[in-house]
């Protein structure tokens, strides 16, 4: 669900740099915000081109390694095309002179938004085709042949990446000094 007419964006900056990086683009730009808890503010962009949503990092102070939009989009481009069905990600921008930090654009695919797990509402066989289809798309994902031989979908991903030392030791200094 999203709020029609709340967002921050700077339009004409964001609708330039689309027009630029983004194929097919055609304005003019509209946006909304999607309403509900993720920690990187997300917007559905509205075009003339069709519909695109954007994630961005929060504005302010942040950790150095938080709010990675950068790291979800080399993941969702690096799936892109094996058995884990993600959005087409379009494009990222690391450029703050944009519109106040780094975001990327990606699909909109219009769909329903489960915020219990326990899914009141749906029918036991909804639940259980639901739970079934989430089992499918985590083997899947941690199964070496899903992104075909010559490559797999973490090393695609870590492509570019700020730092590809283990991640727990990483976070252990980061988060204790």
């Amino acid at each position: 669900m999203t709020i029609p007419g709340q967002h921050d964006l700077p339009l004409g900056r964001l609708e330039r740099w689309m027009r630029d990086h983004i194929d097919g683009f055609r304005g003019p730009l509209a946006a909304e915000q999607f309403e509900g808890g993720q920690s990187n503010p997300t917007y559905k962009l509205l075009a003339g081109s069709g519909c695109y949503v954007l994630r961005r990092k929060p504005a302010g102070q942040l950790l150095p390694s938080a709010h990675a939009v950068d790291r979800e989009y080399r993941v969702m481009r690096a799936l892109s095309g094996t058995a884990v069905p993600v959005p087409e990600v379009h494009a990222l921008c690391e450029d703050d002179s944009v519109i106040g930090t780094a975001f990327y654009v990606m699909e909109f695919l219009d769909g329903r938004i489960f915020w219990d797990p326990r899914l009141p509402g749906c029918s036991t066989a909804e639940r259980r085709a639901m739970f079934q289809s989430m089992n499918t798309v985590i083997a899947a994902l941690h199964s070496p042949s899903s992104a075909g031989p010559a490559t797999t979908w973490r090393a695609k991903s870590r492509a570019g990446a700020a730092s590809t030392r283990p991640r727990r030791p990483r976070n252990s200094r980061q988060w204790t000094g």
